[in-house]
């Protein structure tokens, strides 16, 4: 058993080293292999709602950007429209999204795509901003692109 935590160990060590190599910076991870890589979810854990976003297909080829994202509560109605309640920011610049596909509002438990029409050429950085009902702000969820 310690043999296996060790081992692990050593492989999450070797991962990290290759993360952060260069000079000592951490890499950034070039968009084209971001794409075979994926980008890490984010959560957001606030006011008894956990939201979990995950970008999907943010490809430059690519021709609507999609977020999954996930919903999930024990003390309230996930009441909100996500496809009003959303927001894209890129390069400083502002996007609507084109639509929400998922579990309609309600419930304890909501997840589908938050979908935005492709931004050309690909930013250097994106955040999706969700303002929930009870929320005094938008949540933030960021990643670097290039």
């Amino acid at each position: 058993m310690r043999n296996q935590f060790l081992i692990g160990l050593a492989v999450a060590a070797i991962i990290a080293y290759s993360c952060v190599h260069d000079s000592g910076a951490v890499r950034i991870i070039a968009a084209g292999n971001a794409a075979e890589l994926g980008y890490a979810p984010q959560i957001s854990n606030e006011h008894g709602v956990k939201v979990t976003v995950t970008p999907q297909n943010i490809l430059s080829k690519a021709k609507t950007w999609d977020f999954q994202v996930t919903l999930e509560t024990h003390t309230q109605d996930l009441s909100d429209d996500l496809a009003k309640s959303s927001l894209l920011i890129a390069d400083e610049k502002q996007y609507l999204p084109l639509g929400w596909e998922g579990a309609p509002p309600g419930g304890h438990h909501r997840k589908g795509l938050l979908r935005f029409k492709a931004i050309a050429p690909q930013p250097r950085s994106m955040e999706l901003q969700i303002r929930l009902a009870g929320d005094a702000s938008p949540r933030s969820f960021k990643w670097l692109l290039k």
